[in-house]
């Protein structure tokens, strides 16, 4: 993740949206005991060990309410912090300190739960061949940061949205008649730049996606033997994904079979935050945050 226009261009509008979420008209608290502009000076800091992902939306939130605000915080996304690891410190407006505190500190929390989760199940893989994929299974109107933060981890993204690659499910299957009356049919609708992909349960339903011709096939909730009999099957006519309950112990069998890709709902849906606070709230003297 940029800094810049980049950035602010793709998570301004999101970031905003929580920020109003959280202040429909004032922070009545900061209000009463701050009702003028302060600078002053807060520490950010780690409580649990763990991969950093999200900083600049971090910092963006602040920003965002006053352009002003400083940061010294001298890690960056991907690193290893370690419990009670003071990061840094931001310096502005104490109102705009408060006010933001916990819209920022949400993003951070929950993108490097999210990297820290994706960077102990991707180092199962490492060696292997086998890719690590995050899925659709994201927070509405959080995907991007999410996705993001399975990036920051080692893992890789899936297509971004419905609009970003075929896949043909089971639904799809069963709306158009067939595996290979679905393909047909998306072959003859898309640009033929794009790749189509067929999720498949049986052997039987992977011969047919392949003579119909599916260049990558999502082998589901497969058993390790029969997956095993896929990917052979499929070597060298499409790519494999394998998907379906996957976690530790699941990886640690499917590393061994040759299958291209993994992917894995729970990096998004079922990622523990990694803990962080603000705190040691300081003023400074009134020309300290020029």
């Amino acid at each position: 993740m940029n800094s810049g226009a980049g950035l602010n261009f793709n998570i301004d509008a999101a970031i905003t949206a929580a920020l109003r979420e959280d202040i429909t008209s004032e922070d009545i608290t900061t209000n009463a005991v701050m009702p003028e502009a302060k600078a002053g000076k807060v520490d950010l800091i780690c409580k649990e060990a763990g991969v950093l992902a999200g900083i600049e939306v971090f910092k963006r939130t602040f920003t965002l309410l006053d352009p002003q605000t400083k940061f010294d915080i001298g890690v960056t996304d991907g690193e290893a912090i370690e419990k009670g690891q003071t990061l840094g410190s931001i310096i502005g407006d104490i109102r705009c300190l408060l006010m933001g505190e916990r819209t920022a500190l949400n993003y951070l929390q929950r993108m490097s739960g999210i990297a820290t989760h994706t960077r102990r199940l991707a180092a199962i893989l490492v060696g292997s061949g086998t890719k690590l994929l995050d899925t659709r299974k994201t927070t509405p109107n959080m995907r991007y940061f999410e996705k993001y933060a399975v990036k920051i981890g080692g893992g890789y993204n899936h297509r971004y949205n419905l609009s970003d690659g075929i896949l043909l499910k089971d639904n799809h299957i069963g709306a158009a008649g067939s595996v290979a009356r679905a393909v047909a049919m998306a072959r003859e609708y898309a640009p033929f730049v794009r790749k189509i992909e067929v999720e498949v349960e049986s052997l039987e339903m992977l011969a047919e996606a392949l003579e119909a011709g599916a260049d990558i096939v999502m082998l589901d909730n497969m058993d390790t033997e029969t997956m095993a009999r896929a990917v052979a099957m499929a070597r060298g006519r499409a790519v494999t994904e394998c998907s379906g309950n996957v976690d530790e112990a699941r990886l640690r069998e499917i590393a061994g079979i040759g299958v291209d890709y993994v992917s894995c709902g729970a990096l998004t849906h079922s990622s523990k935050i990694l803990d962080f606070s603000m705190k040691n709230l300081k003023p400074l003297e009134e020309n300290a945050n020029g």
